[in-house]
């Protein structure tokens, strides 16, 4: 396996794509504040005609993430669309109208639920779940829910997950996703719908986005996806076929020794362990 290029401007790695798929959490922001080098660095690249596409795990619908976006202070001329495990998570449901529906998650994810004609009732009486993340991510963790996926594992009930992610980034605190609970399921012998990153539903809407705003669809050798996560960007993009810029100063930062100085040997163990290296590694998206 070919070791990544280590850069520390997107510059010079920029004009080889028209079209890049953005993480958005732990690249763009970190939950409570936008990352100013990496807004401007978008807009710089918008501005060379690259179309920019967020694609996010969050269990939102996409205009949901924008409006959040505006208040971490994201500016919109950072991007031209948003694609959300939330807008992918949506389409499946809307396929199961005629099915009853336990939900998991907190009521901030409630509007993943509007205006789909639903019937939500209690576990017992469900005929699948979805899961959108933990009721209290500050406080609890997997093993919190471990007797009520059992509950779910018996009923054999199929979950679909809205966020792949198992944690991301809250300021300097990491947190547990919907994907923590998804895995666990899964552990006991669960069946599990996983709506967003790694998995390709996403990436196809996502590409189909950016084919739609350029007018035609790009190869997918001039298509960039730009992420933190080994397990959702990292090998999201390298099963749709597409070059990765993966950014150290995420939620592997500690594990790679730091936001501000990351170890070249821990870097390459961990693409080594997971058996798949990006195009090139940055500290940070910068122009």
């Amino acid at each position: 396996m070919t070791k990544p290029a280590f850069i520390e401007h997107f510059a010079q790695l920029a004009p080889g794509y028209d079209a890049v798929l953005c993480d958005v959490w732990g690249v763009v922001h970190n939950g409570l504040v936008a990352f100013p080098e990496a807004c401007e660095a978008l807009v710089r690249l918008r501005e060379q005609g690259c179309s920019v596409v967020l694609i996010t795990n969050a269990p939102r619908p996409g205009k949901v993430v924008m409006t959040l976006l505006d208040k971490l202070g994201v500016p919109r001329k950072a991007y031209d669309d948003i694609v959300s495990s939330g807008d992918v998570t949506r389409a499946v449901i809307a396929e199961r109208t005629d099915k009853k529906l336990f939900h998991i998650g907190p009521e901030r994810d409630l509007p993943i639920f509007d205006g789909l004609e639903l019937q939500f009732v209690s576990l017992e009486a469900a005929d699948y779940v979805v899961c959108t993340g933990l009721s209290d991510d500050e406080i609890e963790t997997p093993e919190n829910y471990r007797a009520l996926l059992s509950t779910l594992r018996t009923r054999k009930l199929f979950m679909l997950c809205a966020n792949p992610d198992v944690v991301v980034e809250r300021g300097d605190k990491l947190i547990y996703c919907a994907g923590a609970l998804a895995d666990l399921y899964g552990e006991l012998g669960g069946e599990v719908l996983y709506a967003g990153k790694p998995h390709r539903p996403i990436y196809t809407q996502a590409l189909a986005r950016a084919s739609s705003l350029r007018g035609t669809a790009p190869p997918l050798s001039r298509v960039l996806a730009i992420g933190d996560s080994v397990r959702t960007d990292l090998k999201g993009a390298g099963a749709f076929e597409i070059d990765c810029l993966f950014v150290t100063a995420g939620i592997h930062a500690e594990e790679l020794g730091g936001r501000d100085a990351p170890d070249p040997a821990a870097i390459n163990k961990i693409f080594a362990t997971a058996g798949i290296a990006p195009r090139a590694v940055t500290r940070r998206l910068r122009w």
